[in-house]
This record gives structure tokens, C-alpha cells and sequence, in this order.
């Protein structure tokens, strides 16, 4: 069983200027929710099952998919306060039927290898984290990585080219066992900042599409590169 995670709570603040109040994975690009186009990639990719993480105007979002997508199961994973993408990761891992679970970013579209993500869980049986080469990462922050792993974190400002965190993971459903249910916290700067240094994080190439709707700037591109029969 191959079982999805995607971080769908956030408000879009940021898009607000160009989009109606709702949540951002709502936000239309070409004529389609942006979330309707990462479900459309995991069934596409044989996803058993997909658990979206809702919080701002979760109803919506649950309204508008119901319990399936084009015969995908897909189980809402609610936050009853703001979480933070930590928080939101454990909540759903808690309801995950197998020992692991691939994570998505609700506003990023990031080609990916599927099938290459699985082996190498199977193989190795250790978490994953998908990176991609971008010409400035002072945006995103970036990644040092050698050997095939992860080896630091480093912050956002790092101009220049780098490998920047892709928001893309395959992790262990009792990853985040330290935290307590319901503990918002950031994945990023409260956790694995630091796990990366102690525990091995297999690094992942993505060398396909990347593209954040989160400003203004990058949803008018999804739009045309959407729109272009991508």
C-alpha cells in the first residue's frame, strides 16, 4: 500500500491580491484547483491512498473533493488549531495504515520519480528527502549533501545557486514520535534542521518541475506553464 500525505492548510495570504479568499490549494490554475493537480500526479503514480492535511477553511476543501478523487480514497486530517507543517506531519502519520508515508506540499508542484522514491524506501528503509537545483536559494534555503545524504540545513538569504529543500519526503509513520499530539511546531527549523545532523536523511534529485504558487509572481507562471497543456 503506498499512502500520500499532503500539507493543504494554509491561508494564501500572500496570494490574496490576485485570489479569492480561500485556501491556497483551492487557488485555480488553469481552470483547475491547484490540489487537483497533485492528485491528479499521484494517481497517475498508483497511490493507494491520499491524507490531506486541512486547517483554514478545511470545509471547503472537503467539499469540494468528498471522499475520492477519480476512484483515489482520500482521508481529511484535521487540525483543530494551527499545527505548522510539523504538527500537521505528525497528525496525519498518526493515521497512516502503513509504516511510512510520502509528503507533498499543498501549494508546490515537484516532479518527482515515484517509483525511484519507493525503491529507495524499500531498499534502505530510511527517510528521504527530495531537493532540487535551483539557480538562487535564497528563497527557499538550501541543502549541503554528500555521499547520497543529507548532511545541513541552512537557513534562507543563501544566494546563489544550491539544492533547496523541495518540501518532498518519504518518512517513517513513528518519525516524529518525540513530539507530543497536537504540538505545533515547524518540520523544518524544529526538526529536521537538526535530525539531519544526527540520523541519516537519504538525499533525493528532483530534476523535473518545480513550481511554488506562494507568490504572486510564481501562481501567474503556474498559470501559463498549467494552461500550456503541461
Amino acid at each position: 500500500m503506498k499512502e500520500a500525505i499532503i500539507l493543504a492548510g494554509g491561508k494564501g495570504t500572500r496570494l490574496r491580491s490576485v485570489v479569492a479568499d480561500v485556501p491556497k490549494p483551492l487557488a485555480p490554475v488553469a481552470g483547475k484547483p491547484f490540489l487537483e493537480l497533485l492528485l491528479r500526479s499521484l494517481l497517475k503514480a498508483s497511490y493507494d491512498r491520499v491524507l490531506i492535511s486541512v486547517g483554514y477553511k478545511a470545509e471547503l476543501i472537503a467539499q469540494y473533493f468528498g471522499d475520492q478523487y477519480q476512484g483515489l480514497p482520500l482521508t481529511y486530517v484535521r487540525e483543530a488549531t494551527p499545527l505548522g507543517t510539523g504538527g500537521a506531519i505528525k497528525l496525519a502519520l498518526e493515521r497512516c495504515e502503513t509504516d511510512h508515508a510520502f509528503v507533498f506540499n499543498g501549494d508546490t508542484f515537484l516532479e518527482v520519480d515515484h517509483s525511484q522514491l519507493a525503491n529507495l524506501w524499500e531498499k534502505h528503509k530510511k527517510p528521504i528527502v527530495v531537493g532540487r537545483q535551483v539557480e538562487d536559494a535564497s528563497r527557499y534555503g538550501s541543502l549541503t549533501v554528500g555521499d547520497g545524504f543529507v548532511k545541513k540545513l541552512l537557513e534562507k538569504g543563501c544566494s546563489g545557486p544550491g539544492f533547496i529543500n523541495g518540501g518532498c519526503y518519504v518518512l517513517q509513520v513513528e518519525q516524529l514520535v518525540q513530539f507530543d499530539s497536537n504540538e505545533a511546531f515547524s518540520f523544518e527549523t524544529d526538526y529536521l534542521a537538526a535530525a539531519v545532523e544526527k540520523t541519516d536523511f537519504i538525499f533525493n534529485e528532483s530534476k523535473g518541475v518545480f513550481i511554488d504558487i506562494g507568490t504572486p509572481q510564481d501562481y501567474y507562471r503556474a498559470q501559463s506553464m498549467f494552461s500550456s497543456g503541461y
